[in-house]
């Protein structure tokens, strides 16, 4: 009899198993939204407009570079397709990104400030995952794990 339950217990343990590895393309597609999203308005005049009375500079170059970086890296952790590249150019967006577009301290406005703040720590959160999928790669389903590279 405790083979049947053993024999039982690892047959469900592997169908869990199975079925959570799609748990993991499903959160790079989550993940990657975002940026697929955002990327596509940085050649806009309105974002390219913001981004300069916020103080970037150079920001008709600086806000479509970041765009690239945003949706080439956005593609390659969704596509699972050298994520770990992928994720560090997600990092070397959200860096300047975060500290030149959201900056909540020293503001007067309440409101406005609590926005900032929120949109800050999205952002830092986002660097969190990204640092993560720098580090682990894109997982089992993915063109790298296909490649060997996982």
């Amino acid at each position: 009899m405790a083979t049947n339950v053993a024999t039982t217990s690892f047959a469900k343990h592997e169908t869990t198993a199975d079925a959570m590895r799609y748990a993991v393309p499903l959160g790079r597609l989550l993940f990657s939204l975002i940026f697929l999203m955002a990327g596509a308005t940085h050649f806009s005049a309105r974002t390219i407009d913001y981004a300069a009375a916020q103080g970037v500079p150079l920001a008709s170059v600086a806000v479509p570079v970041a765009g690239v970086l945003a949706l080439v890296g956005g593609l390659s952790v969704l596509l699972g397709y050298h994520a770990r590249f992928g994720a560090l150019l997600l990092i070397v967006f959200l860096i300047p990104v975060t500290l030149m577009l959201h900056r909540f301290w020293g503001l007067a406005d309440a409101q406005a400030e609590m926005v900032q703040r929120v949109m800050f720590m999205k952002n830092v959160s986002m660097l969190g995952g990204a640092v993560l999928l720098s580090y682990f790669g894109a997982g089992p389903v993915s063109i790298d794990a296909r490649q060997g590279r996982y």
